[in-house]
């Protein structure tokens, strides 16, 4: 049998598409043609300590991974079972919910304000807005774009992102933005597509705005959406030097487009991706036709973007 699975059936693939987490390791273990005691051995010689009846209880869905341990030695059973990296990962979603509240930081998830550079503001800025259901959200995919002016200025952001709910009751989203450039004004939120705009926070001191999105209205388990938001900058706009995205829980599929007028191209731009655990990436690249792009699968938890200069 060869890594990728090439030549396997339509609906294993399908299942390592869209789930659920428990019948796509059961076909995958069944694929590979190995039994528990035997996947545990190899997992024990790579140090990974998960008991044949863990993997029992995960194929069959009494239970699933969700510590950091557990998520861990997940990545190392995806290669035991030649399957892409990150595709049974992707399939856990946010974890379940333990006693009366959700998601909370001992689960072993970052805290909303993990990778940002000062988390006590963060964190109290989004304690004024309902974040409860940010867990029970998987980010099936996010497309970003930004849009640079002629004098270098940044304009507008424009997100789409489609989310599905792993619970009943996900009827919101929160949108977390910070300009370095705390002088400036925050931006205004715009063109709303499958959601509207609930409570707020503006400190424009910390360079911070956080809005809730609505959805239209809240989401069955297993129910996806699909919303499209804008953030457009009031002049004087913050001049543009970089962009990133934040992930606290893994997003599928994430797209960064940058925009450049032509009156405005970097002389370098930047590439940059850093994992939850793992040392930082960059690459540099050439803007093409006054843009640059990038693609991450199954990523996070971390930060990916883009930074650039405009003279050497």
């Amino acid at each position: 049998m060869t890594s990728g699975r090439a030549g396997q059936a339509p609906e294993f693939e399908r299942l390592l598409r869209t789930g659920p987490f428990a019948d796509a390791l059961r076909e995958a273990i069944k694929a590979r043609g190995l039994s528990l005691d035997r996947l545990r051995e190899h997992l024990h010689a790579r140090g990974v300590s998960i008991t044949a009846a863990t993997l029992s209880y995960w194929q069959s869905g009494r239970s699933r991974p969700e510590r950091r341990d557990s998520v861990l030695g997940l990545r190392h059973l995806e290669q035991l079972l030649e399957v892409p990296p990150g595709s049974l990962i992707a399939l856990l979603g946010p974890p379940r919910a333990r006693g009366r509240w959700p998601g909370r930081a001992d689960d072993g998830l970052p805290e909303i304000g993990r990778f940002w550079p000062d988390r006590g503001r963060i964190d109290a800025a989004v304690s004024d807005v309902d974040t409860r259901w940010d867990e029970r959200l998987t980010r099936i995919s996010q497309h970003d774009v930004v849009t640079v002016g002629p004098g270098r200025e940044e304009l507008a952001i424009r997100s789409r992102q489609v989310l599905r709910a792993e619970a009943d009751g996900p009827d919101r989203w929160v949108v977390i933005l910070h300009i370095d450039e705390h002088d400036r004004p925050l931006p205004a939120l715009r063109s709303l597509r499958g959601c509207r705009p609930g409570r707020s926070v503006h400190r424009p001191e910390d360079g911070l705005l956080v809005v809730e999105l609505l959805f239209e209205h809240p989401l069955a388990r297993g129910e996806t959406v699909l919303t499209e938001h804008t953030l457009v900058n009031r002049r004087p706009c913050p001049e543009a030097t970089n962009y990133e995205r934040k992930f606290r829980l893994p997003v599928r599929e994430y797209v960064l487009e940058i925009r450049f007028s032509p009156k405005a191209v970097p002389v370098r731009c930047r590439r940059y991706s850093e994992v939850d655990g793992h040392p930082a990436e960059s690459a540099e690249v050439v803007p093409g036709n006054g843009s640059v792009h990038g693609v991450a699968l199954n990523f996070g938890p971390g930060r990916y973007g883009f930074d650039w200069k405009w003279d050497e």
